[in-house]
């Protein structure tokens, strides 16, 4: 058993938790126009309750479909009245706006994060339209064998000549609790597979860590390390900097409990070098 290997039988045991582990992403938007939330009509215990699952009446389950129906229709036409709000709040701020953002973009970072709805990346680093290029996925992996990805870097690196790529993770991760958890995930199993390697890599420091949420937390930062090392290993990223001198690679995780990015101080030049030694690409 994973749990018994890794000493992490106390994390998540039920199946119910298991296959919960990635849902528990999300919570309330903090957005100055928040999202309606929707609310089902009931029925008083005294009428009669028949056919829908033994304890709904037909009137209300065409009620229940009735709201649901239109808490759709309202939170797609909320996002609308948001963005025409937020263009012309741009616009009020800086008439050229748009013509600047339509003339094409310079991003000084790649940002490979996690997909987590918490962490929005321009929000929580102060950074503008245009100032990044953006690629998110479950546990922010970087994995060779995904070409989402793989084609970012590319892209990033060769045609926008970004000067930082940042990785970033964050504390509470769903994709990464997932991992440790000893249960048959279905899809999910290969994409886990690469945080479950990391824990393997440095499986000696995480099981002396005798504080579950303490081992945890620092399996959140090593994989956040691990795919630093992914980034260098790629053809783009060496041949680019052999050429021009960057981009460089940092790693950071954002903590929830007070909305701060943490350096992990990725030292990107040892790395590059450790990693040529084997997965040198630069021609």
């Amino acid at each position: 058993m994973l749990s018994t290997r890794l000493g992490l039988s106390p994390l998540l045991h039920s199946s119910k938790q298991a296959s919960s582990a990635l849902s528990r992403l999300a919570v309330p938007r903090t957005t100055s126009t928040p999202l309606p939330r929707l609310r089902l009509t009931t029925v008083p215990s005294a009428t009669p309750r028949r056919s829908f699952c033994s304890s709904h009446t037909a009137d209300d389950k065409d009620r229940s479909k009735k709201d649901i129906t239109m808490y759709l229709q309202e939170t797609h036409d909320k996002v609308f009245e948001n963005n025409k709000s937020w263009a012309a709040e741009q616009v009020a701020k800086d008439p050229d706006f748009f013509k600047k953002l339509a003339a094409g973009q310079n991003p000084e970072y790649l940002w490979i994060g996690c997909s987590d709805s918490r962490i929005p990346a321009e929000q929580i680093t102060g950074l503008q339209p245009g100032d990044a290029f953006v690629h998110r996925n479950i546990a922010n992996l970087v994995c060779n064998t995904d070409l989402n990805v793989m084609s970012v870097i590319e892209y990033a690196v060769k045609h926008l000549q970004v000067k930082h790529i940042v990785v970033c993770g964050h504390y509470g991760c769903g994709g990464v609790k997932a991992a440790m958890t000893p249960k048959d995930l279905g899809l999910m199993n290969p994409w886990l597979r690469n945080i479950r390697d990391v824990y393997r890599l440095h499986e000696k420091e995480l099981d002396a860590i005798a504080d579950e949420e303490a081992r945890y937390e620092r399996l959140v930062e090593l994989n956040v390390y691990e795919q630093c090392r992914n980034v260098v290993k790629t053809a783009a990223l060496q041949q680019s900097y052999a050429e021009n001198g960057f981009p460089i690679i940092h790693g950071w995780v954002f903590n929830f409990r007070d909305g701060i990015l943490k350096d992990l101080n990725v030292d990107f030049k040892t790395i590059l070098k450790d990693i040529q030694k084997i997965y040198n690409l630069t021609n």
